[in-house]
């Protein structure tokens, strides 16, 4: 049977679930080290073919995207210069997303609407700049400061046996999941990770959950909570919750005890208006 498309599905007001995999890509790193002008942070989606592209592929499509639009990207020192760009957590091959990040150094001041725009017309269908904003000096990394994402996920598994899953996992003290990261595989107990999990649609053989879980210590991937629901004692115990479509709706960052989106925890302040007397 195949997956029915992610659906609309409203998310707004609950938390998510994040995959917690760092991106390797050149210029990755603290956006106060991206240059020595602005720090533009680009909000894009991932949407269609191009979710079969990997997370290095949409750096090289930035990458070149910036450069035909001739944006004043700062570069690196040293004998391999490279534009300073930095990413957030990876998105896996196959899946979707409506909230992805990147940080842009930039030698000159750029108003970021014309950054989106100058974009939207080089990047490749899919991969679609939404809104942007300049960072305040020093602020934290993408990789460092998103404390948890979300996701809609399609699975063949029916409404009741996904929600008794739920459930069951939801009111587990622990659950242990076996896990690889970097050709390591070990048995960890995942259930602090999962901060939300509900059925929010369904049909004939499949349902759809929306997540969200926690980036720190470590994230947790749509794959290794969709087995966490088939390893909890109970009505679903057993049974597999393959993966079909995943799409990650919200990345989200803490500050002083409130949950915000990327664009609004570290906005450059605006410099006061000065009027004429």
């Amino acid at each position: 049977m195949s997956a029915p498309a992610v659906s609309a599905a409203s998310t707004s007001g609950t938390t998510v679930p994040a995959t917690g995999e760092v991106a390797e890509v050149a210029g990755a790193g603290d956006p106060g080290d991206l240059g020595e002008g602005r720090v533009v942070r680009i909000r894009f989606a991932k949407r269609g073919r191009v979710r079969f592209i990997s997370h290095r592929d949409v750096a090289r499509a930035f990458e070149r995207a910036l450069r035909v639009a001739g944006l004043p990207v700062a570069v690196t020192r040293g004998f391999t210069p490279h534009p300073r760009i930095g990413f957030g957590l990876a998105l896996a091959v196959g899946h979707e997303s409506d909230a992805e990040y990147l940080d842009v150094g930039l030698d000159r001041a750029v108003e970021p609407s014309s950054v989106v725009e100058d974009l939207a017309a080089v990047l490749p269908d899919g991969l679609t700049p939404e809104a942007a904003v300049d960072l305040a000096p020093g602020a934290p990394a993408l990789q460092e400061a998103v404390t948890s994402v979300e996701y809609l996920m399609v699975t063949g598994v029916g409404a009741e046996v996904a929600a008794g899953g739920v459930a069951a996992l939801l009111a587990a003290g622990e659950v242990e999941v076996a896990r690889s990261r970097k050709g390591r595989r070990s048995v960890e107990d995942v259930r602090p990770l999962v901060r939300h999990l509900s059925v929010v649609g369904h049909g004939e053989g499949w349902s759809e959950l929306h997540a969200e879980v926690a980036t720190r210590p470590r994230g947790l991937r749509p794959s290794e909570l969709l087995e966490a629901l088939g390893a909890v004692p109970g009505p679903a115990a057993g049974v597999e919750f393959y993966e079909g479509r995943v799409l990650r709706t919200r990345q989200w960052m803490e500050r002083g005890g409130a949950r915000l989106e990327p664009l609004e925890a570290d906005p450059r302040p605006r410099a006061p208006e000065v009027h004429a007397s």
